[in-house]
């Protein structure tokens, strides 16, 4: 989430609410003052789009869809997988098609975001993810086998 310009703004927080605040920037290695200012950030685009959630993973702060463990930028790369078709992406993960959209929506405002997330994923071979996870295990489907 970045901005080219920006605005202070000078806010009061519970002594108890600054303290969580300055653990969770230091989780992080943000300042205090830019994690305010994600989290008002996310609470903004979380107000404004429907079934979009925030959380912590491998790869930073991103974007979720409620209720799962698909990032919006796994929705959109099934979406495009399926050839824009958001009812046969809500078909396949049994979801209503509200939600696929939701996540159609996010992206479509957020498109360098979504981007950059998708673009890192398809950086990302099985050499160095098991580098990452040793345990990883390469599946190849048996139908791609006989190919």
């Amino acid at each position: 989430m970045r901005s080219t310009h920006s605005m202070v703004i000078s806010m009061r927080l519970p002594a108890e609410s600054g303290k969580r605040l300055k653990r969770m920037a230091n989780r992080h290695g943000w300042t205090p003052s830019d994690a305010s200012a994600r989290l008002v950030e996310e609470g903004l685009r979380r107000s404004e789009f429907g079934f979009i959630d925030f959380r912590d993973s491998p790869a930073g702060r991103q974007a979720y869809l409620q209720g799962s463990t698909l990032a919006v930028w796994e929705v959109v790369l099934l979406v495009h997988s399926y050839n824009n078709d958001v009812s046969a992406v809500a078909r396949h993960l049994r979801w209503p098609e509200v939600k696929v959209q939701a996540a159609v929506n996010y992206a479509g405002a957020f498109p360098g975001e979504i981007n950059e997330a998708i673009a890192e994923n398809e950086a990302t071979d099985f050499e160095t993810l098991k580098r990452m996870l040793p345990q990883a295990t390469e599946f190849v489907s048996k139908k791609a086998a006989k190919i």
